[in-house]
């Protein structure tokens, strides 16, 4: 396979192309073919194809999309499995050597190294390779939206330096023949692009056309003039100068002596500095040799540079924490730059760790002086006389100055010249600020490629290449910061004996990885240490106390509940760790650390404070936690959760002014952390805390489908409630695993749980709960395919006193499907018309939706059809409203069985297809067999009989798999129905098993199945 998207999309498949629909449809797959191996979220997808205004069936337009590509792959046997759905997106399961692009960008960087090396040959081929493979524009034709927009313009910038490139390779080949045409096309396509026009001069200036070169010059000159009214930078002027005129000869003038009398009467340095002779000098400390990636970090500041150069001086602050290689990145750009600036590389740490170490700006002038060979005697002695005499000396030179650890603008501004002669590059650790200061490059850790990559050149490509797995784990527990990548692959260097996969387990297994990041007087710690010491102490305390926070999303509140602080306090601290990189800014209201100054943060906690400072701190996060979520959920059940959950909040009410009015998005934005953090208090001990967070998020959890997660946090919860030895709770945390067991198909282990609730219960004074439980008991009886008993412990509870109480929001629910799929229609539309009213009288939306959802269901199955199609659309249309996802799937499936009762059988596929889409998402299985099997009659309807038959076929698989009857016997049926015209032994077969299951159950479809059974017995007599 060969999947293609410079010059359009197309994907070969051995035989033939592969067709990929809709432009829409080739838009979704362009997003995974750039992104090969990485989830691509749904909500990503919509936000690329309608980035304005999505429709409201944005989403289920976007699973159509991809279900179809998914078919067109599956259709062939190299595309099975290429597109993965996973729980919230898709991704493509292909190497990046199979898309074109990804072949471009790897012998572009192939040739980029050895034409750094000195091989042209080898470069002349890995890049003509790459430039050939462009067809066209990247992604003709497709539809654009802002990722791949960003995409294809980055794209098309690397093709254009691939082409540049090739062409200087075949100028240091004396090939000027090949580059001029390449050049010229460059030029065509991209007239106000400078470097190629320097190389296109360059080209036609060494073939002998020195007239073509200044024509060049000319063209480039007017077009940048009249169209962004700037003059050629300095490369190309410097190119026509020694173009246009012959070099002179040098003349070596003899300097006078100095007069001790000039210096001694106190007169003007400058005679001195005009017969001083200037030779370069270079400063600079050693680079490192294996420097590697920050690609993008450089060609942006080279840009930056020689926009500004020809006006003012470059200056080019670059933060970021503690090991993240600013200074390398400093010493590699300084280097690329000498060539242009030849005349002065200066180097100075202005230690700027530490508050006490400081280099004064002072005492950095005179080093920096001295530097560029100053006599000492001529240095003088007042701050405003060094500062002149700085700036007149860069004057006279090209220079490249290193400002490494700034402190603070304050601390460099003194140090910064006045005239475009020098570039100025500063490192700092925090984010320095100022008018006459551009704003900082924050530089971030390194990508996982350019980690591996650095890995590989301390320990040697051979090992790494051997272990690419344990490579990758390596770096990721290195958190992708090169100083502690060096500090591994150092490790690993001294010890030739060991694997990557023993270093990486033992970073996994034994103890914080900052313990194998360290060698002789280098370590991460260490330099983590040096910008935490000088904060002031109740930045230290948020800093140490960030590590105890369970999540990765910290907002200012939960640090004030943490620590203790006031929201404002907290705010300050945050914003002190962000200007010193100690920690992320993230979205402006979240804060986040990287993960080895987590680690560094907590082993500063444990050393630091007391466990009992360390417990009340857990206890108010936890405290300030659980109160959010009630306060939300008291919303979404008002009156309900809190007869459960008895939390008396008796906290500071400034942590809530900060987070605004209460509203279920604030859950939906911090689902991830609450999840943790229900895990986490039961890991402390906190066990009241853990089961009564997940009880209040169980009612969001439940109508937005987030089945898996009610699982995962009520599992937990119920052994916090065991620990506790709390009876109650723990019967509360068995009945809602079970609704999540429920909707997820595992009729088995929700019937375990909620007997257990039952037995659990019996002895409390709480009859409610027990009646509440028995309610559910008789639902899960529904599903499990026991219709008669779920219809009968109904009715028991319906007698129960405790009935008026739980009787509406979930007894009649449950009661109406058992009746409705026994075919006791008129009973069980009564009970969902009681369903309603309550919910009308309550003002509680999602009762109503669910109620009407269940109408509409009731109605298609009586056959009123238009009344059915009516409510139906009334229940999404609630949902859009509200937000409310819960049960979605099974009211598009009930809606495409009304439209195929009226033959509309194109909307009724639809339905059914977004039902099943919608299903898998939530994990909904009962319903996706739901929507398999009327899926498949739909299709028989359309005539499309095997396709229907592979619809039953994998009903019957799943529902078997689930063991839920009712779905199964249907699958049974319509396969028999398929069977019938084609091998009667075979329909009748199918027809005897589910009329076995109907019968069982006392479904109305056994008369159907023993009707059709016996015509199929005198057919095969016939026979």
């Amino acid at each position: 396979m060969e999947i293609q998207v410079l010059g359009g999309l197309s994907v070969q498949v051995p035989t033939r192309t592969l067709r990929l629909g809709t432009p829409k449809q080739q838009a979704i797959f362009a997003m995974l073919a750039v992104q090969p191996g990485q989830l691509v979220t749904v909500s990503e997808l919509v936000d690329e194809l309608w980035s304005d205004c999505p429709p409201r069936s944005a989403v289920a337009n976007v699973l159509s999309y991809a279900a179809n590509l998914r078919r067109a792959f599956e259709a062939c046997p190299s595309g099975r499995g290429i597109i993965v759905r996973q729980r919230n997106g898709y991704r493509l399961d292909v190497p990046p050597e199979l898309i074109d692009i990804f072949c471009f960008e790897a012998e572009r960087s192939a040739g980029r190294e050895a034409l750094t090396a000195g091989h042209l040959d080898e470069a002349r081929v890995l890049l003509g390779s790459a430039v050939t493979r462009w067809q066209g524009p990247m992604l003709a034709g497709i539809p654009l939206g802002p990722v791949l927009t960003a995409r294809t313009v980055a794209a098309e910038e690397e093709r254009l330096l691939a082409t540049e490139l090739l062409a200087d390779v075949q100028l240091r080949s004396g090939r000027d023949d090949l580059a001029i045409p390449l050049l010229r096309e460059v030029v065509a396509r991209h007239p106000l692009r400078e470097p190629a026009y320097a190389l296109l001069m360059r080209a036609l200036h060494e073939s002998g056309d020195h007239a073509g070169a200044l024509v060049a010059y000319d063209e480039i000159r007017t077009r940048l003039s009249a169209e962004l009214g700037v003059v050629p930078g300095v490369d190309i002027e410097e190119l026509h100068r020694r173009i246009a005129t012959p070099v002179p000869t040098p003349v070596v003038v003899a300097q006078p002596e100095r007069s001790e009398s000039i210096v001694r009467d106190g007169e003007s340095a400058a005679v001195s500095e005009q017969t001083r002779q200037l030779k370069p000098v270079d400063h600079l400390p050693r680079a490192v040799a294996d420097f590697v990636g920050r690609e993008d970090v450089l060609a942006r500041l080279l840009a930056e540079t020689r926009r500004v150069e020809e006006r003012v001086p470059a200056v080019h602050i670059i933060d970021g924490m503690a090991g993240s290689g600013k200074t390398t990145l400093a010493v590699h750009l300084a280097r690329r730059l000498s060539a242009r600036y030849p005349d002065a590389v200066l180097f100075i740490d202005l230690c700027g760790h530490g508050e006490k170490n400081q280099v004064e700006p002072a005492s950095a002038l005179v080093t920096l002086l001295r530097q560029l060979e100053v006599p000492a005697e001529q240095v003088p002695v007042e701050f405003e006389a060094k500062v002149e005499l700085w700036r007149r000396e860069l004057a006279r030179r090209r220079s490249v100055i290193v400002l490494d650890n700034a402190a603070s603008s304050e601390q460099i501004l003194p140090l910064l010249p006045t005239e475009p002669t020098a570039v100025v590059l500063v490192t700092s650790r925090r984010r320095l600020s100022h008018p006459d200061v551009a704003p900082s490059q924050t530089l971030p850790v390194m990508n996982p490629e350019e980690s591996v990559d650095l890995l590989a050149l301390t320990v040697g490509r051979a090992r790494v290449s051997a272990e690419p797995e344990a490579a990758a784990e390596v770096v990721r527990r290195c958190g992708h910061l090169p100083l502690a990548i060096r500090l591994a692959g150092a490790r690993l260097a001294h010890r030739r004996n060991w694997r990557l996969a023993d270093l990486a387990e033992q970073m996994a297994a034994g103890g914080p990885a900052l313990h194998h990041l360290a060698q002789e007087e280098s370590a991460v710690a260490k330099a983590f240490a040096a910008s935490y010491e000088p904060l002031p102490e109740a930045t230290r305390r948020v800093f140490r106390f960030f590590g105890l926070y369970p999540g990765k999303r910290l907002s200012p509140s939960a640090v004030a509940a943490l620590t203790g602080l006031t929201v404002t306090e907290a705010r300050a601290a945050l914003d002190e760790l962000v200007d010193r990189n100690l920690a992320e800014d993230l979205d402006s209201a979240r804060y986040g650390l990287h993960d080895l100054m987590r680690q560094y943060s907590i082993e500063l906690c444990v050393r630091t404070d007391s466990p009992s400072d360390r417990s009340l701190g857990l206890g108010r996060l936890f405290d300030f936690m659980l109160e959010a979520a009630l306060r939300v959920a008291d919303l979404l059940e008002p009156g309900v959760v809190r007869s459960q959950v008895i939390h008396l909040w008796s906290g500071r009410s400034e942590l809530f002014e900060a987070l605004g009015e209460p509203h279920a998005e604030w859950l939906e934005s911090e689902r991830a952390e609450l999840l943790t953090m229900v895990l986490a208090a039961h890991e402390a001990g906190f066990y009241r805390h853990s089961w009564q967070l997940a009880r209040a998020l169980w009612r969001f959890c439940y109508i937005r489908g987030y089945f898996e997660d009610i699982i995962l946090t009520h599992r937990d919860a119920l052994e916090a409630a065991e620990a506790a030895g709390d009876t109650d709770a723990m019967a509360l945390m068995n009945n809602y695993l079970a609704s999540a067991y429920v909707r997820t198909g595992d009729n088995r282990k929700a019937l375990d749980h909620l007997t257990r609730s039952v037995a659990l219960s019996r002895d409390s004074r709480d009859v409610l709960r027990t009646a509440r439980y028995r309610a559910n008991l008789a639902a899960v009886y529904w599903w499990s395919g026991q219709l008669n008993e779920s219809v009968t412990l109904g009715f028991e509870c319906m007698r129960d006193k405790a009935y008026g109480e739980v009787g509406g929001p979930i007894l009649l629910p449950n009661l109406g499907l058992a009746l409705s799929a026994l075919g006791r229609h008129k009973e069980a539309l009564r009970l969902h018309r009681l369903h309603l009213a309550w919910a009308r009288t309550h003002s509680d939306d999602f009762h109503v939706l669910n109620a009407l959802s269940h109408i509409g269901g009731v109605r298609a199955r009586m056959g009123d059809l238009p009344q059915a199609i009516r409510i139906l659309l009334a229940s999404l249309a609630l949902r859009e409203r509200t937000g409310h996802r819960y049960a979605e799937a099974e009211v598009r499936n009930d809606l495409g069985i009304a439209y195929r009762g009226l033959g509309r059988l194109v909307e009724a596929q639809q339905e059914h297809e977004v039902a099943r889409k919608l299903s898998i998402a939530s994990g909904e299985r009962h319903v996706e067999a739901a929507a398999l099997n009327d899926l498949g009659r739909t299709l028989r309807a359309q005539g499309r009989d095997v396709e229907a038959a592979e619809m039953h076929e994998a009903a019957l698989r799943l529902a078997t798999r689930i063991a839920h009857p009712y779905e199964q016997g249907r699958a049974l049926a319509g396969l028999a129905e398929h069977f019938a015209g084609i091998d009667p032994a075979e329909a009748r077969r199918h027809w005897e098993r589910a009329l076995a299951i109907f019968r069982r159950m006392g479904v109305p479809e056994r008369f159907d199945a023993e009707r059709r059974l016996a015509e199929t017995e005198t057919t095969e007599a016939g026979h």
